[in-house]
């Protein structure tokens, strides 16, 4: 399984804070941004992860990441040139690819579940992660049936199907970077991940899981703060459900990373 980060575009939401580093480089609590998404990679055993970064920020990302060797991974790099859409991650990144399954995450997606198994388990088509939200329109909205079969997904729909958001985590069998050449750009001149998952769905082969925990799409000011609190909440242990909290999985991981990358979640 190969892993991809995107963590272009040019965070205008954030802007002035943008002005002079990359959104997926702020801090959210105690770590870079960037630092959550990759933690969600490699809990789940992903040790091949391509950086997809926008062209005046790609020297950042290198001098915080660098290699992967210190975070016992190995780390490859590419530019998106321009904001383009999430599946345009899957044409950027097809040699790195190489027709193997891939897990993608958004670089400014934070998740308090651990979804080792569920990335580790998947088999074929396409696995796409939603959660209940009360603004589902702003999201690509996912409609299901009473037992969870994916029946259609919308890409901001105004009169929204359900309260399931498509959140920013997807997981593709081998085949995701030659059905992503396939795509057209939309009316917003971009290649729709929605786009991506419906050529799955009508195969047959798009299936859904569910978020229990918090799912934070730190693209704002009020979601970046809301961030930094609900990570504080899990580092100190005091989130009223900390079963599967940031902390706990952190601190698995620390058994395996090196040295290095222990002191930097501490």
């Amino acid at each position: 399984m190969k892993g991809i980060i995107l963590a272009g575009g040019s965070g205008t939401r954030l802007y002035p804070l943008t002005k002079v580093t990359s959104k997926q480089l702020l801090p959210v609590y105690n770590k870079p941004m960037i630092y959550y998404p990759l933690h969600t990679l490699l809990k789940a055993g992903i040790k091949d992860i391509l950086i997809i970064v926008a062209p005046e920020r790609s020297g950042d990302f290198l001098n915080l990441l660098g290699s992967g060797k210190e975070f016992g991974a190995r780390f490859a790099y590419e530019v998106q040139d321009q904001p383009r859409g999430i599946a345009e991650a899957f044409v950027i990144g097809k040699e790195f690819i190489e027709g193997d399954p891939c897990t993608l995450i958004l670089g400014d997606n934070i998740y308090t579940d651990d979804f080792s198994e569920v990335i580790a388990n998947h088999q074929e088509g396409a696995k796409i992660f939603v959660k209940e939200v009360p603004d589902a329109n702003r999201f690509g909205v996912v409609e299901m049936d009473e037992s969870g079969k994916v029946l259609g997904i919308e890409e901001k729909p105004k009169v929204p199907k359900s309260r399931f958001a498509q959140t920013g985590l997807y997981i593709y069998d081998s085949k995701v970077a030659d059905y992503a050449e396939k795509l057209t750009p939309s009316a917003r001149l971009e290649y729709e991940i929605t786009d991506l998952n419906n050529m799955y769905l009508k195969g047959g082969q798009l299936s859904a899981h569910k978020v229990r925990g918090e799912w934070i799409d730190a693209g704002t000011f009020e979601s970046l703060h809301r961030a930094s609190l609900v990570v504080r909440e899990h580092e100190l242990g005091i989130h009223k459900n900390n079963e599967s909290s940031l902390k706990v999985t952190i601190r698995e991981d620390q058994k395996n990373l090196k040295e290095d990358f222990t002191r930097s979640l501490l």
